[in-house]
């Protein structure tokens, strides 16, 4: 991970993570990245769960394009708060979205177009705070119509349950933007929970995400979505969500979570090991669910 984030990730640099919304949220990559005191950082993203918090909060941050921001089962995010209100630990500047309008953001991206064209915020007041947003006519009808403006990552960081060593990786379950970021962005940094030979991520070609050429790095790293759910690895857990809004609600327990958890580890694995014992265990797959097997015979 650490290769991956300096190589491909420099200070400045427009990034997409929590694609799939609560899940597979790439909290490795986001802890790597407050390691290496990444400054004046784009986040992109539906909703990222705490991980956009974390990130505002270490100062990686000075934009949001984002649905939402917070901690989706212990509430709001308090180191956001702190950063809009207080511009503690420094300013945001937020371009609010809904979970629709940022995926056919990053769908005119994919498709090479410079918009998409909307109904769903007609009526709110989410235009006026995001002044990207135009306003149109349908050429046809004259009916209103929202335009979105594309946008295109540098980065996409995402999390994936397998890949290959050359790019190919299978993802499943809630995804999200997961397809549109990886389309959309200049380059993508895989991570994933298994490497896998290439004759099997390829022996199921319906499954594969993107491209191999748009893919930059790939990163094994298991349990790298911690605490948000894999589907076919691991549960979400619940309790680390509230401990971390219970924590992070002071700017000093704010910091003592920081330096405990991310500052005071080199990297994923040392976060792994502050665990309580059994955790992980706890929290792994028991009752598999394969789907039926694929014929691709001609």
């Amino acid at each position: 991970m650490r290769d991956a984030v300096a190589r491909f990730v420099p200070d400045g640099a427009s990034i997409c993570m929590g694609a799939a919304l609560e899940a597979l949220i790439p909290f490795a990559a986001g802890h790597e990245l407050i390691r290496q005191r990444r400054r004046d950082l784009t986040v992109i993203g539906p909703i990222s769960d705490m991980l956009f918090d974390q990130l505002i909060g270490a100062g990686c941050v000075s934009r949001v394009i984002a649905a939402w921001v917070g901690n989706v089962s212990a509430g709001l995010g308090h180191n956001y708060r702190r950063a809009v209100e207080k511009q503690v630990p420094a300013p945001l500047e937020v371009q609010d979205h809904s979970n629709l309008t940022i995926a056919f953001a990053l769908q005119a991206a994919a498709l090479g177009v410079p918009y998409l064209p909307a109904h769903s915020l007609l009526g709110t007041d989410l235009p006026r705070s995001n002044p990207t947003f135009r306003s149109a006519a349908d050429p046809w009808s004259g009916a209103p119509l929202l335009l979105v403006p594309a946008i295109r990552p540098d980065v996409a960081i995402l999390h994936v349950q397998r890949a290959d060593e050359e790019g190919h990786a299978h993802v499943w379950g809630t995804l999200g933007v997961t397809r549109q970021a990886a389309f959309a962005a200049r380059r993508v940094i895989l991570v994933a929970e298994e490497i896998r030979p290439r004759a099997r991520i390829l022996s199921d070609p319906g499954l594969v995400l993107a491209p191999a050429l748009k893919v930059a790095a790939v990163v094994h790293e298991p349990f790298g979505a911690f605490p948000s759910p894999v589907q076919g690895h691991y549960r979400r857990h619940h309790d680390f969500y509230h401990r971390f809004h219970d924590e992070s609600r002071t700017v000093e327990g704010w910091e003592r979570w920081l330096e405990h958890w991310v500052r005071g580890v080199a990297d994923w694995k040392g976060f792994l090991a502050r665990l309580d014992a059994g955790i992980l265990d706890a929290l792994r797959v028991t009752r598999p669910l394969p789907s039926e097997p694929l014929d691709y015979g001609a």
